[in-house]
């Protein structure tokens, strides 16, 4: 989005509702709430970072769909470890059949990420250096797409980066929040196209950047705060 497209009052409304909306009583119900359970716990040595690591890995993975289903889809996920995220991959006993877990996702899929992570950890001390791709390829087993989205990498990233005490976890502290981007889904893009944020018809990581730019003239800095004012059109502007 060019600047000169930006208007005060579209700029003053997306700060409104980015203040209103990174709120945690918005989110009780998502997927966030689990690397938030697992932060909890580490904040009362109960358990380690790579088990937020982890739980964030497969609650961005599973985030598609309704949200009562994928939260109902990570418990039946989180149950299944047992609560205790990284033993779990560490142990390499995983279920591994091609019942799905949730949608199209087998318990299939989830073993060869818990395998995956497993090589990973037992060569680094923490996912936050991993690329963009890295994750795409190392992680969740896709083929390297430079043009593609990665809405939940993307997201996760958020997650674990933002550190404004609210609803983000803030768990990287070696990674610069102006870099993160934009979670990018359909629902995401028909917002940002109606406030103005691009004229781009294509889902791809060029349309990312746009929006990501238009936010980081909002919020300099943080421009992935401007997640929470498209969560908040969504919630002021019900389809």
């Amino acid at each position: 989005m060019k600047a000169e497209r930006m208007t005060p009052e579209t700029a003053e409304t997306l700060v409104r509702w980015a203040e209103t909306y990174n709120d945690r009583k918005y989110f009780e119900e998502d997927p966030i709430i689990f690397p938030t359970r697992f932060l909890d716990l580490r904040n009362r040595g109960i358990c380690c970072v790579k088990d937020i690591e982890v739980a964030a890995v497969f609650a961005a993975h599973f985030a598609w769909g309704r949200r009562s289903m994928i939260v109902r889809d990570c418990t039946r996920l989180f149950d299944r470890m047992d609560w205790k995220p990284y033993d779990y991959v560490m142990k390499g006993v995983w279920k591994d059949d091609p019942v799905s877990v949730h949608r199209t996702i087998r318990w299939s899929d989830t073993a060869a990420i818990c395998s995956r992570l497993r090589d990973i950890y037992l060569g680094k001390d923490s996912l936050e250096h991993l690329s963009r791709s890295d994750f795409r390829v190392q992680v969740f087993g896709q083929k390297e797409d430079p043009k593609a989205p990665d809405k939940k990498i993307n997201m996760m990233r958020r997650w674990l980066v933002r550190n404004d005490g609210k609803v983000d976890l803030g768990i990287w502290r070696d990674t610069d929040p102006s870099t993160l981007l934009i979670p990018l889904d359909v629902h995401v893009h028909d917002v940002a196209s109606a406030i103005g944020l691009t004229d781009r018809r294509q889902k791809d990581i060029t349309t990312v950047r746009e929006i990501t730019g238009s936010f980081a003239e909002i919020f300099p800095g943080d421009p992935c705060k401007g997640d929470f004012a498209l969560f908040g059109y969504g919630v002021t502007h019900p389809r």
